[in-house]
């Protein structure tokens, strides 16, 4: 059962990744062109900091927890499908 979740898992991610790359048409129109920028000096800030400290330690504490059985069983079910129509090509 685990296995069949994680190959199902991976047919899904493998189906997005293909609706994301044919469902996208994108042509560019227009060259790109930066703006002038002109810098002259200037200086970063300084700072002084004053910070606590913290500290990570362990224990080792007796909790009660509850003894859980589970059985499994199969059964079938819908389950979503997905369909990909991609964009129309322009020539």
């Amino acid at each position: 059962m685990k296995a069949t979740m994680t190959v199902l898992l991976a047919v899904v991610a493998v189906l997005a990744v293909g609706a994301a790359v044919y469902m996208v048409d994108i042509d560019q129109t227009q060259e790109t062109r930066l703006p002038e920028v002109s810098v002259e000096g200037g200086q970063l800030p300084a700072f002084d900091a004053e910070v606590g400290e913290v500290n990570l330690t362990e224990e080792t504490v007796d909790v009660t927890v509850p003894d859980v059985d589970v059985s499994m069983e199969e059964t079938t079910v819908t389950v979503p499908g997905i369909e990909v129509t991609p964009p129309a090509n322009d020539g």
